[in-house]
């Protein structure tokens, strides 16, 4: 819970984002480069109680012969909505959760948020 000028804002702990939402499909093309982007990314900042508001860009290879079921990849991301979690580390979350399921090495995760007091955030977890 953050308070902010007398108002307190309720949000969720990190154990409610649902990493058993994703689901993979067999794909046996190991050198096709996949990019994914939303800019429907929300989750709320644990300390201001805001919520923070991104673009998302996934990439990657699938070394692994496996590619994300978009369906279940939009219910992941929605489970972050009402999860308190820093911007840095909601990007790192997201890439290690892909990284297990896609088991590829070859993924890239980048957030650019909303500017929030004039600072422009972007984060980036993991290489192609």
């Amino acid at each position: 819970m953050a308070v902010a000028e007398g108002k307190s804002f309720n949000f969720e702990p990190v154990e409610n984002i649902k990493a058993d939402y994703l689901e993979v499909f067999d794909f046996d093309s190991k050198n096709q480069y996949i990019k994914t982007e939303t800019d429907e990314f929300s989750a709320v900042c644990p300390f201001s109680g805001l919520p923070d508001l991104a673009k998302l860009t996934i990439e990657y290879y699938p070394e692994g012969g496996k590619c994300i079921e978009l369906k279940s990849l939009k219910y992941y991301i929605t489970s972050f909505r009402n999860v308190g979690i820093f911007q840095e580390g909601a990007t790192k979350l997201i890439y290690e959760d892909l990284k297990k399921v896609l088991k590829t090495n070859r993924i890239k995760v980048s957030t650019i948020y909303n500017i929030r007091g004039g600072f422009l955030t972007t984060c980036v977890e993991g290489t192609l």
